[in-house]
């Protein structure tokens, strides 16, 4: 039994040194870590478009929508609300400004990088929320093969399923390993 143990043990450093050695990674396991807020990349994101009003208009755009009186009416945000959501997405990248009329000045709203790529966010939340907080979609899309989409989550490397029992969270290691 001690043999074991402490082979298990080594086998789990070897793993774990080889792990940061190979990949700048080291495994964690979050339900057992310090109770307090995380640092998170989805918390970060849900501060720039988490709120209603700025992920819709992020929708309309990805729509072909970019004017705001048409943001407007398609969101139905209250203009003042939707005015501060698009000075924040512009001000954080996701939304820029392009001037269509100089006199008066009026600007339509388009989405950067960074916004395009919100795109597999907003079509997984219309999918999500046509099966489980609407009665029936009111909207769906066609893929260029024909069928509706069915969306899928994989991993880009190996094309595998993404679910949470294939995942393993890891904790980045700062420059200079320490």
């Amino acid at each position: 039994m001690g043999t074991e143990s402490t082979e298990s043990t080594e086998s789990t450093e070897s793993t774990e040194s080889t792990q940061t050695q190979d990949t700048g990674y080291v495994p964690v396991t979050m339900k057992d870590s310090p109770l307090g807020v995380r640092p998170c990349s989805m918390a970060a994101a849900l501060e720039l478009v988490g709120e209603k009003w700025a992920l819709l208009a992020v929708r309309e755009m990805a729509y072909g929508v970019h004017r705001f009186a048409q943001i407007v009416g398609y969101t139905g945000a209250p203009r003042d609300v939707l005015t501060d959501r698009l000075r924040k997405l512009e001000a954080a990248g996701i939304v820029e400004r392009r001037l269509y009329n100089e006199h008066p000045p009026r600007y339509e709203y388009h989405l950067t990088q960074a916004g395009r790529e919100l795109f597999p966010v907003t079509i997984s939340l219309l999918t999500w929320g046509a099966k489980w907080a609407m009665d029936a979609p009111v909207v769906q899309f066609r893929h260029t093969c024909g069928q509706v989409v069915a969306l899928e989550l994989g991993c880009g490397h190996c094309g595998e399923p993404v679910t949470r029992a294939s995942l393993t969270p890891i904790k980045a290691v700062p420059a200079g390993g320490q």
